[in-house]
């Protein structure tokens, strides 16, 4: 059987963008990688630590999750892939999120472009789509910025980010665009916590929808009424916001676990009164872990 290319492409964004959940920095690409020419040139934080300026391995993981935005029902997901991460001076892939280019790259300030990737969603699971078409798997890519209140402190980290990403469908058969988000988010990480290669994080983000993005998840056309469920036009705007707390820990250089729980909330959301907006808080559970296979002699410090 020919493989499709649409196929290869996703698999190659979740490939790199899947290593986010695993990697020490939070997701959202706050981290701070140098090269060693640029750690020349500046103090070293006590704190800092030597990376590896590649690795290659593998990275499973999978949780308790939503199916979409206000839903009323939890399915199990999981995955198991290869991943890379690079952390050059000026180009990153899987250090804390997707492959990124740094346009700016300051002790206060960053702006770089990301991926982001998401399950999808088989209608006949799910009470409230029952008959609707599947929900596929979405790609986000677009810039981030990012904030970085606690720039010299080497322990406490608090970051302010607003990003806005493209998104896009796949079933593997093509792309579909689906619209625009923004998130507004703040991130806060405590490391070395307990004296150990133990890191906490904690995050409060927010979700508005534009251009298509609510209709994906919460439209009803004529083709799919049913007495319980009318037809329905969404509307752009307030999606929800959702509070993340994590934890992550290297076991030794070459393993890392992780996990952590996420609240949704959808009070207030511009289509709270769809018949697909069925729960006005969610709750989500995962954890993984990531296992280095082969690593640079090259460091660069974090």
């Amino acid at each position: 059987m020919k493989t499709r290319p649409a196929f290869w492409l996703f698999i190659a964004a979740l490939c790199l963008a899947w290593p986010a959940l695993a990697e020490e920095d939070s997701p959202g690409g706050e981290g701070e990688a140098e090269s060693e020419a640029g750690d020349a040139d500046r103090p070293v934080p006590s704190g800092s630590r030597e990376k590896p300026l590649w690795e290659i391995g593998v990275v499973g993981g999978g949780g308790w999750l939503p199916d979409y935005p206000a839903a009323d029902q939890n399915h199990v997901n999981g995955i198991a892939l290869p991943y890379a991460v690079y952390r050059g001076e000026f180009f990153r892939a899987g250090d804390g999120a997707g492959p990124r280019g740094l346009f700016v790259d300051m002790p206060w300030l960053e702006l770089n472009v990301g991926l982001d990737a998401s399950f999808p969603v088989d209608s006949d699971d799910n009470d409230a789509r029952r008959g609707m078409d599947d929900l596929d798997y979405l790609l986000e890519a677009g810039p981030k910025l990012i904030g970085k209140l606690l720039a010299d402190d080497p322990v406490n980290e608090l970051d302010l980010s607003l990003a806005g990403r493209v998104v896009l469908s796949t079933d593997f058969k093509g792309f579909g665009y689906q619209g625009l988000t923004v998130n507004p988010a703040i991130t806060y990480r405590r490391n070395d916590l307990f004296d150990i290669d133990l890191r906490a994080i904690a995050a409060v983000g927010a979700t508005f929808g534009f251009d298509g993005f609510n209709e994906y998840f919460y439209e009803v056309g004529r083709a799919d009424v049913r007495a319980d469920r009318p037809r329905y036009r969404a509307d752009p705007g307030y999606v929800g916001s959702e509070v993340s707390l994590g934890l992550s820990w290297s076991v030794t250089e070459r393993i890392q676990l992780f996990g952590g729980t996420q609240i949704g909330f959808w009070t207030g959301s511009a289509n709270d009164d769809s018949p697909l907006h069925r729960d006005e808080a969610t709750f989500a559970v995962g954890g993984g872990l990531r296992w280095t296979f082969f690593a640079s002699d090259r460091k660069v410090r974090r």
